[in-house]
């Protein structure tokens, strides 16, 4: 194993708080999906609002679409601010 290999550290969700909080929203968002786009499919009320099935898949892919990118940010993204 070279120097540079074991000295750098690996890419993770964990490494870091950042990472860390970022998979977390990531988790939380995907949870809010998949609850969204039932309540929407069930025809519920939401907050005051009737959610039906065009309303609740628009919320779905929104969440989802949040999770995606919490989720690529808590693999790939470091802070450089601190380096």
């Amino acid at each position: 194993m070279t120097n540079s290999t074991a000295t750098s550290s690996g890419v993770g969700p964990f490494e870091t708080r950042f990472q860390t909080g970022a998979a977390v929203l990531s988790a939380l968002s995907f949870l809010a999906a998949v609850a969204v786009g039932w309540m929407g499919y069930q025809e519920a009320t939401l907050l005051g609002t009737e959610l039906n099935i065009i309303s609740g898949s628009a919320g779905l892919m929104l969440a989802g679409f949040l999770g995606t990118v919490a989720l690529v940010v808590a693999f790939y993204m470091e802070p450089g601010f601190d380096h």
